[in-house]
């Protein structure tokens, strides 16, 4: 059994838990992070995860100040520079480019475990980075003056600062006694990866319906996940179709713009929920990522604001080291709450808008909305603005997202 003395412990080696880790390396705090599953290896020749998140330009520059992009683009990743929205039987049809943003891609689509293993590479490499993995927490105490965990193993962890980065369901925020706000949607997202006829593509595009979106993020050579947002039974009897049974369905009920697909490779579903804490931090505690909020996937942005979150965590915990200030006050931790809370909240109910907004199909309102549609396929400086939001360049960025 041994006992460690650190100044931040992290719970939860997923990317946005172990871009913070990363984040912090050199800041002057020794840093533990804890995880019950390393990821697992990879290998160029295996099929792509059902896991992806479109990576935005500011989450690049986040992963490469993390030392961690050049992992990324060496294993497998998809470029993507141009986006399209539409309506089913609607004339509003929307396109974006990376060049009306003024950058030379929109994002990247990314399999998680690939942008997590590229993290887990650079924490490797830290000599003031320690890694408790695969472990389990068989205890917590949150303690406001300094917390204490004890792991399966026997191990102890004592830290002045908790993180809670391990998910919706975090134990850690459970522990602190932060409540959440929270409410299910009546949708489920299906994900199926295909092989497709067209070769690898620079775009993706979003497809609106009443039950529900469909989208197509391109993944490298021949292949494509695609999103299938639709009620729960729905999604529950599409998958219980064979795979010759569900593919005619998709190519049924997908538009044209999809294409030839060869051959289903995989499917799964996920239920969405929305879900945000009452609050951020607490003395000696900080939550990050979809321990703090968990938004409607529709426009990709869940991985994206969490890692802002490390980025503007890591920046408030180094500037609290440089002046000397305590990185478990409330004050310091504050300051990271002032500026993503209010950032986060604007995206979920941005998500909030487009998926209710969407699914009513009242005339006037649908109406309108191709309305504003087409008004944004010619806003000229406007959407310039959108494109560059959608990228992650818009608002009080941290300068490593900058």
């Amino acid at each position: 059994m041994n006992r460690f003395q650190t100044d931040v412990a992290i719970v939860g080696g997923g990317m946005v838990g172990v871009a913070l880790a990363c984040l912090l390396d050199k800041s002057g705090v020794s840093v533990t992070l804890i995880e019950q599953q390393p990821p697992a290896a990879f290998d160029p020749e295996q099929p792509h995860d059902l896991r992806v998140s479109a990576i935005s330009p500011a989450s690049q520059r986040i992963l490469t100040a993390a030392g961690a992009w050049g992992g990324v683009i060496g294993r497998r990743a998809c470029p993507y520079r141009r986006m399209r929205v539409w309506e089913q039987r609607g004339f509003g049809d929307t396109h974006f480019d990376a060049a009306q943003g003024g950058e030379p891609v929109l994002g990247h689509i990314v399999e998680n475990r690939v942008v997590q293993l590229a993290l887990w590479d650079q924490m490797a490499r830290s000599r003031t980075l320690s890694l408790c993995a695969p472990a389990a927490i068989a205890q917590l105490e949150y303690d406001p003056a300094g917390s204490e965990l004890v792991l399966d193993n026997g191990d102890q962890v004592h830290c002045q600062l908790l993180v809670g980065a391990e998910g919706a369901q975090s134990r850690v925020r459970e522990a602190a006694g932060i409540g959440v706000r929270a409410h299910e949607y009546d949708q489920h997202a299906l994900i199926a990866y295909v092989e497709t006829e067209a070769p690898q593509q620079d775009i993706t595009w979003q497809r609106f319906l009443a039950p529900g979106p469909q989208a197509l993020l391109p993944l490298t050579g021949h292949h494509a996940s695609l999103v299938w947002y639709e009620r729960p039974d729905e999604v529950a009897r599409l998958l219980g179709l064979g795979d010759d049974d569900f593919l005619d369905q998709l190519l049924t009920r997908f538009p044209p713009e999809l294409g030839g697909v060869r051959a289903l490779l995989g499917r799964a579903s996920f239920p969405l929920r929305r879900q945000h804490a009452l609050r951020y931090v607490d003395a000696g505690v900080a939550l990050v990522g979809d321990a703090a909020h968990s938004i409607h996937p529709l426009a990709g942005q869940g991985v994206n604001i969490g890692l802002l979150d490390a980025a503007v965590l890591s920046e408030v915990l180094s500037e609290a080291v440089t002046a000397g200030a305590a990185i478990g006050s409330r004050q310091v931790l504050r300051r990271y709450e002032a500026k993503r809370r209010t950032h986060n909240l604007l995206v979920m109910n941005g998500m909030e808008l487009l998926q209710r907004g969407f699914g009513n199909q009242q005339p006037l309102l649908k109406g309108l909305r191709n309305l504003a549609l087409a008004a944004a396929e010619h806003s000229g400086p406007l959407k310039k603005r959108a494109v560059r939001f959608a990228m992650g360049l818009e608002g009080d960025l941290p300068a490593v997202a900058r």
